[in-house]
């Protein structure tokens, strides 16, 4: 099992609308096979910081995922709203350790 993790350093005072983007995006993305899908914004650290965390049964699962998320309309419609309001990011990815 692999966790991925997605750190998004959004724009300054895009935290709240990002918050609401993003609960609507779960459904979309748990609709593409996510097995855990879960989505945080900063207390402290670096201000106005979102990380989406997500479990896979393997890379090959998310590899697959990825290129389907990239052709399906719904993930690239929510997507397109989330970009905006991004600053930067990046991803991590770790073996789960069972």
């Amino acid at each position: 099992m692999i966790l991925v993790r997605n750190t998004f350093q959004l724009h300054f005072g895009k935290a709240k609308e990002a918050k609401a983007v993003v609960k609507d995006g779960l459904k979309a993305l748990k609709a593409l096979g996510l097995i855990e899908n879960r989505a945080y914004i900063d207390f402290t650290g670096p201000f106005y910081t979102l990380v989406l965390e997500n479990t896979w049964d393997s890379l090959a699962v998310f590899e697959k995922a990825m290129a389907e998320m990239g052709t399906n309309k719904e993930w690239q419609e929510w997507y397109a709203k989330l970009v905006p309001l991004v600053k930067s990011g990046h991803r991590e990815i770790y073996s789960v350790i069972e």
